[in-house]
């Protein structure tokens, strides 16, 4: 995550309202401070409010363009990655998304509940994903899908991406990983 650090707002920018999903604009000018640095995005704290603030937007709080994440910045190859490869590089691109609210991946929450990738006939690969949240009445739920999709789009080789947000079984921190219940202090 990094340290927590004071940025003033430099130009107005587009974010999402923490937990609520709302779409907003911070004004040039705010005083803010980044919570959270994980996954390509940035949790921002101003006036006691959190907000969401995507790594295109980064400039806005001070900060250059993110790195590519390594599933992003994989070399162009001639002809179409195999199957493995892109299994390789969704999973990789998964353990980069995060909630907002919470230090831990998606993937190590538990919160992924398939991933099937098929070849498309036109070439290339579709890939689906049918994942949870820790809460069925999460506002945030579309923008974290989202995140999910336009990271596994963003894969050489994958011409389409799904998420669908299901509910059944219901998430519960068994479905967590050690790791992860360790690092939010749960064991």
């Amino acid at each position: 995550m990094g340290e927590e650090k004071n940025v003033i707002i430099q130009r107005d920018v587009d974010a999402v309202l923490v937990p609520f999903g709302d779409r907003v604009v911070l004004p040039k000018g705010e005083e803010a401070r980044i919570v959270q640095d994980l996954g390509g995005n940035y949790t921002i704290m101003v006036k006691g409010s959190l907000y969401m603030i995507d790594a295109k937007n980064a400039d806005a709080i001070g900060i250059g363009q993110k790195v590519e994440t390594p599933a992003q910045s994989v070399e162009k190859k001639e002809g179409t990655p195999s199957q493995e490869e892109i299994e390789t590089k969704v999973w990789e691109a998964l353990k980069n998304c995060y909630d907002p609210e919470i230090p831990v991946n998606l993937v190590d929450l538990g919160l992924i509940y398939d991933c099937r990738i098929e070849r498309l006939p036109e070439g290339g690969y579709q890939v689906n994903i049918k994942m949870t949240l820790t809460a069925p009445g999460c506002p945030m739920g579309a923008t974290i899908a989202q995140d999910v999709q336009n990271k596994i789009i963003s894969i050489d080789g994958v011409e389409e991406a799904n998420v669908e947000l299901v509910w059944d079984p219901p998430w519960s921190q068994d479905m967590m990983t050690e790791a992860a219940r360790l690092q939010l202090g749960l064991l």
